[in-house]
């Protein structure tokens, strides 16, 4: 069997920004992407402006991801920001087949808790 070319696919770079995001959201310790994204909001935005809180360039089969997070307070940034780089890569190579050449994280904030 065989396998034929019959067209191509084309990913949205919104697409890819989307699964880094949520991918992010999901590493315990990140509490929000900045432009105010929290794991609940991405649930309910079908199409929503993840520019502010993950960027990505799509290009020759390759994505580079910037990410802006929230950390909680109290948790190691070395270690959370490197789950973070790992869940984004895998997530994006396991959905779209895309080679990741980079995730950068920048730490926005720390959010406090509630008192």
């Amino acid at each position: 069997m065989t396998k034929e070319k019959i067209g191509t696919v084309k990913i949205a770079d919104d697409v890819v920004a989307r699964i880094a995001a949520l991918a992010a959201l999901e590493v315990d310790g990140v509490s929000a992407l900045a432009g105010g994204y929290t794991a609940q909001m991405m649930e309910k935005v079908s199409r929503g402006n993840l520019g502010k809180g993950a960027k990505v360039a799509v290009g020759d089969g390759e994505v580079r991801v910037d990410l802006a997070i929230f950390l909680g307070y109290s948790f190691n940034i070395p270690t959370t920001c490197q789950l973070v780089q790992n869940k984004v890569q895998t997530a994006i190579q396991n959905m779209t087949g895309l080679h990741v050449s980079d995730v950068n994280v920048r730490i926005a904030g720390i959010t406090m808790p509630e008192a």
